[in-house]
């Protein structure tokens, strides 16, 4: 299995007997919530969907995987996802085949999908892989695998002495204890169950790395190994373990 790192998505091209192209939390309709709570964009959806087709003409995936939060809104559809949702997807459908594993966010998305493209929230494996959202517990059929989700949106937020600032989106990867998970333990001559968050497709959704760490909010980044986290850049540049870019508390 190879992985390829694409920072213009962020996206994730995951290789093996299939070239999957897999991105997370794309929030179309985004501007209409923020526009309710006084925060006034344009739509940016032509623009999104936009970068993501050119993603798939350049890297030629056999497949697309959408890991959830296709939508924004909840509980219901807004204007703007009922007008823009449909040519989003077919868009979409006719340039590549989709697997979508729904969010929390995707409340009603159902109608807008084949029956084909809808997957288990819980998560399936994909071609040795684990893909689900990120938001419920996985299905016991990902232990063992290394689950690729979203939901998260982590961001990298950076500062040195001089003030100096850098935030970027990146990808947290850690080990996962099964046994809380509720899944079968990972044989010793196995590969362990590793989690890989990635960072939210949408440009204007991300959060801190260091509070899903400190902070949990779902049963993956609650279970999962914090002294093994390490952090990756959006195009593939290794940061490091998330214990090496905590304050010294000495200092």
């Amino acid at each position: 299995m190879n992985l390829e790192f694409l920072k213009d998505g962020p996206a994730l091209i995951i290789e093996g007997e299939q070239r999957l192209l897999v991105v997370a939390d794309l929030h179309f309709g985004i501007e209409a919530d923020l526009a309710a709570h006084g925060l006034h964009f344009r739509s940016r959806s032509a623009e999104r969907v936009e970068r993501l087709l050119k993603i798939i003409d350049i890297a030629d995936p056999d497949m697309l995987i959408l890991l959830g939060d296709v939508k924004h809104s909840i509980p219901s559809l807004t204007r703007q996802e009922f007008n823009e949702l449909p040519g989003i997807l077919k868009a979409i459908r006719n340039r590549i085949p989709m697997k979508v594993f729904p969010g929390n966010h995707d409340i009603g998305i159902e109608r807008y999908l084949v029956e084909s493209e809808i997957q288990q929230k819980d998560g399936a494996v994909v071609d040795g892989v684990g893909y689900l959202h990120g938001h419920t517990y996985p299905s016991p059929l990902l232990a063992g695998h290394l689950m690729v989700i979203g939901h998260h949106h982590p961001q990298l937020s950076l500062k040195d002495e001089v003030g100096c600032a850098l935030q970027a989106p990146a990808y947290l990867r850690a080990g996962l204890d099964t046994k809380r998970l509720g899944l079968a333990a990972d044989p010793e001559s196995a590969t362990p169950t590793r989690v890989l968050f990635m960072p939210s497709f949408n440009e204007i959704a991300g959060y801190d790395i260091f509070r899903i760490i400190d902070n949990p909010f779902s049963p993956l980044s609650r279970y999962m190994k914090k002294e093994e986290a390490e952090i990756i850049l959006a195009d593939g540049t290794y940061i490091g373990h998330f214990s090496s870019l905590q304050p010294d508390e000495t200092d």
